[in-house]
């Protein structure tokens, strides 16, 4: 696919669009594509743990996703979205109570030793629960798993937990981990965390930082059909001009995550051997927010806030900065998870007019420079338009009267300013949408999170009512109560602006088109690649 025929206005549609592609179709493509052979990657970071079981995001998901196994991943094709890993199926009791899995049978640890329930049960207490930056919400309730056997696993909760939200997760928060590698140990500064163990279809071989991450071929996968590859290789390329380049020079095979910029898939998509895929991100959808700091006396003024979202052209945003691959938010839940979404919310039309009749109304009139008061503006570093974004911002808001100062970090020093230390007034954020609104976007307004929680509410935004729904949705069994409830979450979160939803995104995968069955579930980029191939 070139990126003359991606329609970017379908972008960021849900995943009922892509249902025609069957399961049998993907099992026959898969079975006969070509085993052996070694796939290079761009890879623009190098995360401190490459745990997923403690770290649950993409970036280390990127590369251990192909070593450590969830006990589901996302499908286009599969019951409820999701396709079996370590487990084969799951039950929810009646009372929201337990959650009852079986597990494969037959499979091993990399060092040869068996997985078994035992390590499911360890996983979940004393990783998942405690220290996962998301499974300790969607694990807060959990109190204990049962193993009767081998291959049985019953999670008990000592609140009702919707069934619902245990499937949306399973990809994303339940990568398991070997009991016998990290038990007694101190979990978080294990070396494991690094040299990773798993069950996946791959090994880890190497890293050499500054360069690669190596991964070899799991002789022993359980599943007798897969890796196809023989190794995959994450070339380190910060550089994301470098990654267009490399592919162009066939030094590498794959880019994902954008890594070649948005301004140059145009060009690079008439280029002979490579392909340009807007498919395989549907369950990673990244939000473009105005996070706000509560504490600062303007911002905690709601008629602020209202003129801050009326002062942001979001049609510019997205046809400018995203190059039309983004379409504008209406609030914290994206319109490409239709399961949740309700576009009946409050909007704030673009209108840089009645922003500044809103300010001078409330009393913050213009000083002899223009200026009604200054604000910190911190962007995250992690895109280039997360960055433009921030820029753009400052224009937008000097349009109105307020002086926003940018202050620029790298990706550690700007979450210890924001998310621990708080010394911002506004930061450009790119939380990510993970399917349920309880796994990954509820927490963004939620009071009470302790600082240093990355991507939460360090805001100190406080609404008992808004907390109130979160709780009751929380504990709510009744899949159409739980949905009305994320419904009235959105409504109450646009019409009070905690933050300002800007945009919605998608990514781009650019490939040589020797590099098949790419982009096949919702979560391409971060599942296994087992049956990813080399055309031979």
């Amino acid at each position: 696919m070139t990126v003359s025929s991606i329609s970017r206005r379908t972008l960021m549609k849900g995943t009922a669009l892509l249902l025609a592609s069957t399961a049998l179709a993907r099992q026959a493509l898969a079975q006969a594509a070509p085993a052996g052979g070694r796939l290079i990657v761009a890879a623009d970071s190098e995360p401190k743990n490459l745990n997923p079981a403690i770290v649950a995001s993409n970036g280390v998901f990127f590369v251990a996703s192909k070593v450590i196994e969830p006990l589901a991943e996302a499908s286009f094709d599969g019951k409820d979205g999701l396709a079996p890993r370590l487990a084969t199926s799951w039950e929810g009791s009646d009372d929201g109570l337990s959650v009852t899995f079986k597990l494969r049978d037959g499979v091993t640890w990399h060092d040869g030793k068996p997985f078994t329930s035992v390590d499911v049960a360890f996983s979940a207490l004393n990783v998942w629960k405690p220290l996962q930056n998301l499974g300790r919400l969607v694990f807060a309730n959990l109190e204990a798993v049962d193993t009767p056997d081998d291959y049985t696993a019953i999670f008990r909760f000592s609140k009702p937990t919707p069934l619902q939200l245990i499937r949306n997760a399973l990809p994303v928060v339940t990568s398991v981990v070997a009991k016998h590698i990290f038990d007694g140990t101190d979990i978080t500064t294990n070396p494991a965390n690094n040299t990773l163990t798993g069950t996946g279809p791959f090994k880890f071989a190497e890293h050499k930082p500054g360069e690669y991450y190596r991964l070899t071929r799991n002789e022993n996968y359980w599943d007798k059909e897969q890796p196809k590859l023989d190794e995959i290789v994450f070339r380190v390329l910060p550089d994301r001009e470098a990654a267009g380049s490399a592919l162009e020079a066939e030094e590498i095979q794959l880019a994902a995550f954008s890594a070649v910029p948005l301004a140059d898939l145009d060009r690079i998509s008439k280029v002979a051997g490579i392909k340009v895929i807007s498919k395989g991100y549907e369950a990673l959808t990244y939000q473009l927010v105005v996070e706000i700091n509560h504490r600062r006396k303007e911002l905690a003024d709601l008629r602020v806030r209202q003129a801050i979202a009326q002062a942001i052209d979001k049609k510019f945003v997205v046809d400018t900065i995203f190059l039309g691959y983004a379409a504008a938010s209406t609030g914290p839940v994206p319109k490409n998870a239709p399961q949740f979404y309700t576009p009946d919310v409050a909007a704030y039309d673009f209108n840089p007019a009645a922003a500044n009749d809103i300010l001078d109304k409330a009393g913050y009139k213009q000083g002899a420079d223009g200026n009604r008061f200054t604000l910190k503006l911190r962007p995250a570093p992690y895109f280039n338009e997360t960055r433009q974004f921030g820029d753009y911002l400052r224009q937008a808001l000097a349009v109105i009267g307020i002086n926003a100062e940018i202050v620029n970090a790298d990706a550690a020093a700007h979450q210890k300013a924001v998310y621990t230390d708080h010394d911002f007034d506004l930061a450009v954020g790119p939380p990510v949408f993970r399917g349920d609104p309880a796994i990954s976007t509820t927490i963004l307004v939620q009071s009470g999170t302790p600082a240093g929680v990355p991507f939460s509410n360090q805001g100190g935004y406080v609404n008992p009512e808004l907390d109130k729904i979160i709780l009751q949705a929380s504990e709510t069994i009744d899949t159409a109560a739980r949905t009305d409830l994320y419904r009235k979450f959105q409504q109450l979160v646009v019409a009070d602006l905690p933050l300002i939803n800007v945009a919605e995104w998608g990514f781009i995968t650019v490939a040589r088109d020797t590099v098949l069955n790419v982009s096949n579930n919702p979560r391409w980029a971060v599942s296994n690649w087992g049956d990813t191939a080399l055309q031979s």
